[in-house]
Parts: structure tokens; sequence; C-alpha cells
């Protein structure tokens, strides 16, 4: 393939590394695949429908459609090599991205012609301009888009905090692009599918059109370029070779965003982004400033994922920053603690080829680091290097997971560990209180594909549920009550007498236990026995919850000389904590969380519906500080209510709503809803015993 933009060659040190990136749905699989397809990577270009690109390989991302996992491939072109890392768009994986961010030279954003989509676009570009990624938005399928590329220009502005220049127009026929003028080259194409475009001159009505968009991307140009300015004001005609310059120069430093357009699945406008990727991307020397590390020539690499196969060992994904990694290179992390490398490997999606050598920029697998994490520098010097910790998004949905059968307890816990090291969006913690094992995510489909994987990749079966709430119970009246235990079996026997005064505290205080006793009723020695019992009753009330803030007090009592004993104190303190609580008018507590959910400003009243809908308090909204057309609302909700939450939010906002939340108090919860939480809880006792 020839050069026909009028530039001469770039050598590159090692390969490119682009990620692609981009709402779900918007052709990031398709416009790898025509990539590869374009460079001779592959010979004949896949489709998504059909399941057979080389991305999104896995059964669980076949089985969904969709990206659920970082996609790898290697291509060649024009002499140069290239890395492409296809991330997962759907809200549910962009986890997936953020330890990508730091290791690649720039972002292809791919966007579909869509207006419907630019919520979903603006959680990305808000990103990349937040983590300093230079990018340039493919917008695809412009072959059936309804919305002329000017409008959807203005309207993609909004979502953008970089202005956004277009580099080519399109080339109409009976209101349909055909192709595309290049406002950098000031030449005309017309797309064949699957093939090279085919260069046309441009009749006045399109040369008109080209002569307005240049200018206006020139414009844009010299609010960064006093020099071009200037041409522009005398109304000379620049170089094109500052043209390019700035193109690449203003990209590299964030303060545009080239434009380009195509269609992935026709394999249209593939090799114009391509000849713009190996021309205008910056290269190692810019990321390494842009991300504060400055590596000499000892190896260097950065963590981009952890891999786990079901049956074989760890690989780490990783970005070659500096020197040559090869089969037993020694490398140290952040925190010193070092690994010999086991193999270099190419990898395509999870597939693992052994290669020679990796140089600067290559990005590879290395096998046996056993101590590397996702985000890590190692370095093969004895000093450490700290990067910037990765940004982790918080949980917004969880299940208690189980395994079917309960000998594979012990290998669940170890695949979800492995399944959280692979994954910045998964969480795995013990819930001491319930029993159960959660699992935390970022959505209903994300939980569901990771269950797919603990079946497909370790064959493990797995019972999943909603976690049980921390309901509370209380009281609300105060009693005193007496509680006796004797016993005579032969021998000593057992007794122990006392006398407690049960009363509420204000909400928060928790439980206390005191003593007023006088005359030696109860001898100083077993009164830690009654405040034993005491406590132990509190972990269960008579609606089957813990109990809290209760006040209690050790009043009187009663002791024999020879059958008194500890464990006779407490077992007549759980007696009269047991009658005694039930007298209290005991009450049930549900916990309340403070909860802040991000949305589009023009669903905020949906929004506002579904809180009430799930007995939410409103306590108002706001724009979002830097986030154009969204709002903030906050809301109090009941804990048993934002379990699911996510869903129906996402389902209103076309997929972009997220939502934080923290504990805010416990509340008092009556009628139908509390019966029926005691009475299951009734019910799983009664199982369980």
């Amino acid at each position: 393939m020839g050069d026909d933009s009028g530039r001469g060659p770039r050598p590159r040190a090692g390969a490119r590394s682009i990620a692609l990136v981009g709402p779900f749905g918007s052709g990031k699989t398709t416009l790898l695949e025509a990539i590869l397809a374009r460079t001779g990577a592959v010979t004949r270009q896949g489709g998504v429908a059909a399941g057979t690109t080389v991305g999104d390989a896995s059964p669980e991302a076949r089985a969904h459609a969709m990206s659920v996992e970082i996609n790898v491939a290697e291509t060649r072109f024009m002499g140069d090599d290239y890395v492409f890392l296809d991330c997962p768009g759907s809200a549910e994986f962009q986890a997936e991205m953020e330890p990508v961010l730091p290791a690649v030279d720039c972002a292809v954003v791919v966007c579909e012609a869509d207006p419907r989509r630019i919520p979903s676009v603006q959680l990305i570009l808000k990103r990349l301009t937040d983590a300093h990624v230079p990018h340039v938005l493919f917008l695809n399928k412009v072959d059936r888009a309804d919305v002329g590329v000017h409008d959807l220009l203005g309207l993609l502005q909004q979502a953008s905090p970089v202005p956004l220049v277009l580099r080519q127009i399109p080339l109409l026929k009976d209101g349909r692009p055909t192709g595309f003028i290049d406002l950098a080259l000031e030449r005309a194409f017309v797309w064949r599918e699957h093939a090279r475009s085919e260069v046309i001159p441009l009749d006045p009505d399109a040369r008109a059109a080209e002569v307005e968009a240049r200018f206006t991307m020139l414009e844009r140009l010299a609010d960064h370029d006093d020099v071009l300015m200037e041409s522009l004001i005398a109304d000379m005609e620049p170089p094109r070779d500052q043209v390019f310059e700035d193109l690449a120069r203003e990209m590299r430093d964030g303060l545009i965003c080239p434009v380009f357009l195509g269609s992935a699945e026709k394999g249209n406008g593939i090799l114009r982004l391509l000849k713009a990727l190996r021309h205008e991307a910056p290269g190692l020397d810019a990321l390494s400033a842009r991300t504060g590390l400055s590596p000499g020539a000892e190896p260097v690499v950065r963590v981009i994922k952890t891999l786990h196969g079901g049956h074989g060992g760890k690989l780490s994904l990783v970005r070659v920053l500096a020197g040559t990694v090869q089969d037993g290179t020694v490398l140290i992390g952040p925190d010193g603690a070092s690994d010999r490398v086991s193999g270099v490997f190419r990898l395509t999606g999870r597939d693992a080829a052994k290669r020679e050598a990796a140089r600067a920029g290559d990005t590879v697998a290395l096998g046996k680091l056993d101590h590397a994490r996702m985000g890590d520098v190692l370095s093969a010097g004895r000093t450490p290097i700290a990067a910037a910790p990765l940004p982790r998004p918080e949980p917004v949905m969880a299940l208690a997971v189980r395994a079917a059968e309960r000998r594979d307890e012990v290998k669940l816990s170890a695949a979800l560990a492995k399944a959280a090291e692979e994954d910045p969006g998964l969480q795995v913690e013990t819930d001491a209180e319930m029993g159960e094992t959660i699992l935390r995510g970022q959505g209903e489909m994300h939980l569901r594909v990771t269950l797919e994987r603990l079946q497909n990749r370790y064959g493990l079966a797995v019972t999943a549920q909603p976690p049980s709430v921390a309901y509370r119970e209380t009281i609300r009246g105060r009693v005193t009550q007496a509680g006796r235990h004797k016993k005579q079996s032969g021998g000593h026997g057992q007794f122990g007498d006392v006398v407690l005064e049960i009363a509420p505290l204000p909400r928060g205080t928790g439980n206390r236990f005191s003593e007023r006793i006088t005359g030696g009723a109860v001898p100083r020695q077993y009164i830690p026995g009654v405040e034993t019992g005491v406590m132990d009753s509190l972990k269960r009330g008579p609606l089957g919850f813990p109990v809290v803030d209760v006040a209690v007090v050790l009043t009187d009592g009663s002791y024999h000389t020879v059958d008194s004993s500890d464990q006779a104190f407490q077992a007549a303190a759980r007696i009269a904590m047991r009658e005694g609580l039930a007298a209290c008018r005991p009450v049930l507590l549900e916990p309340i969380e403070r909860v802040e959910i991000h949305c589009p400003s023009d669903a905020t009243a949906r929004v506002n519906a579904i809180v009430s809908a799930r007995r939410g308090q409103i306590l108002g909204f706001d724009s979002r500080e830097s986030w154009p057309g969204w709002d903030v609302v906050e809301a109090l909700m009941p804990a048993s209510e934002t379990g699911d939450l996510i869903v129906e939010l996402r389902s209103a906002t076309q997929g972009v709503a997220g939502f934080s939340r923290r504990f805010d108090h416990l509340q008092e919860l009556d009628g139908r809803v509390a019966d029926d939480i005691v009475s299951r809880r009734a019910a799983t006792a009664s199982r369980a015993a």
C-alpha cells in the first residue's frame, strides 16, 4: 500500500499501542476486524453476529454478542507494528478500560451516528480527557445515519471536553454518504466495500463545501498556532506539512479530537484512519511524559491485565515501556517483590503463542509474574517504581454466592479470588454476620458473566441470590425483668438469679450494660457472666435480628454459696432478656442509605419517579459539576431497595446512569413489609434448625 498523504515514512521503535473504546454496540470489535482484514492479518473480515471475529472469542462474549473483556490483536501496516486493545463498551464492563489508558499511545473512540448514544459517548470522552489520553473519533455507520454529520458533530461537541475537529466531510449521493473529502489532503474518495477507496475529482459543489469545511478546521487549529493564524488572516494557504504537524501536535497535547468517517462493517474509511494513526499518533516518549514515568535503558513494563486460565498458570498482559524483556528477566514490583519472567507470549484474545524477546513499545503477555497486579509498573532495576493507583469503580450490585456442591466451596473461594484479580470491577468479601460470600460488581450482566466464567473456566456450578439485608431490631418500652436458672442433678447444682432493668436508648447509641448491685446480692465475680449473657441475648431478639440501642442494668438478684457459677448467671441473664425483650414492644429497624445518582438531565424526572417508587425520599438534585447535561440526584433509600436499583436506572437512561451509596441510619419499619421480613427470617431459622 502506498502512502498518498504526501509525507515520508516515520520509523517506529516497537509496536504502536492503540485502544479502541466507545459505547456498547458502536462497532469497536467490527472496526478491529476491519483493520485486521485491511492490513492482511486475517484473510477475510469476520462478523460479530456470525461469531467469526478475532475479538470477542470467549464463550461469554459469543453467548451475549458483546465484549466482556479486553481483546488484543497485532497487525502490521506500512512497515510498522501495531497492537490494538478493543475495550468493552457497556458501562458494566468499562472498568476493563482503566488499566489500558495509562499504557497506550492513543485511543480511537468509535461512535455511532446516532444522537441517542451521545450520553454514552460522553462517559468515554470525559474519561479520556481526564486521563490525558490523546484520542480521535471514528464516526461509524455513517452510511445509514439519519442525522447529517455537521448536525451530529454539534450535538457531540456538547459531550466532548475538547474541540471536535472534522478531518473529513461526507460525499453525498441521493442524501447518503458514498465517500468523503479529506480536508487535510484536499482530496475526494469514493468508498469501495472491503476495498481501497477510489480518488475522484471534486465537482464545483463539493469543492465549495470542502473549502468552507477546511477553513473551519484550520481556524480551530489556529487557536493554538499563531503562525497559522497569521496565514489565515493574510488569506494565505498554509503549507500542507504545517497543517499535518498542527494536527499531530494538537491531538497529542489534548487540544483537539480529530473526527473521521466510515463504516467498519463494510471496511470503509479504514485505510485513512490507519494512515492518520501512523503519522499523527504520539509515540512512547509522549506516553512517558504523560504518565510521569521516565524509564531509562533498563527493562520497564506496565501491567495492563491479569489472566488466569482454567487449568493454566497466570499471564500478565504488559506494555514494555523501556528496554528489552525476555525469558528469565527479573522484574521488581512497587512493593519490592520480584518475579522471574517465564515465557514471553503474543496474545490474541486469550490465545497465547510463544514469541521472541519484547522491546520498548511492544504489548505482550509475560508468564509467572505471581506478585504483579493490574496497574503495577515493574522494573529490572533495584529501585521499585511507584505509579499512580488505578481508579476502581464503586460496585453497584451484589450477589451472595455459594458452590452448588459443598465439596466445591474451597475451589470456589480460589476461583473468586482469581476473578477479582482479573477484573478491576469485581470485589469479593465475606459477610461474617450473615455467613455469606458476597460478589460485588458493576451490574446485572457483569455479575451474570462472572458466574458463567466460573462455570466455563473452572467447571463450578454456583448458586446466587441477593445478599441478606442487615436488619436490626430495638425496643420501644421498658421493663424490669427477673430471671432465675436453677437445676439440681446430683452433686453440685446450678443456681443464678438476676433482676434486670431493660430500656431503649436513642438511635445510634449502641448497647450498654451496667449494674447497681448493693449488699452483695450478686457477688462481684459473677457480674461479668451476667454481662456475657445479656450481650449474647442481644445478638438475636424476639423478631430474629440483632438488637441495638438498648440499656440493661443489673439491679438485684441472689446466689447460692455452692451451686452458683459464672455459667449459671449467664443462663439466668439469658432467661431475663428473652422474656424482657419480648415485653418491651420490639420493633424492626431497616438500614437506610444515602444515595447519589448520576444521570443525564433529560432522565432526571424518570430517576425521581424510580426513587419514589422504591420508598425513597428525594433530598434534592443539582447539575453535576464538570458534566454538562448531567444531574446529581440525592436521596435516602432503604437498603433493601437499592440492591437491584442499577438495573432500573440504566433501563431509564440508555445504560449510562450510575450511583454511589453509603449507610446513613436505621429507621423503624412496621406494617405488612415488616411482617413479611420477620416471617421470612423465622422460616429461614426454622429450616436451619
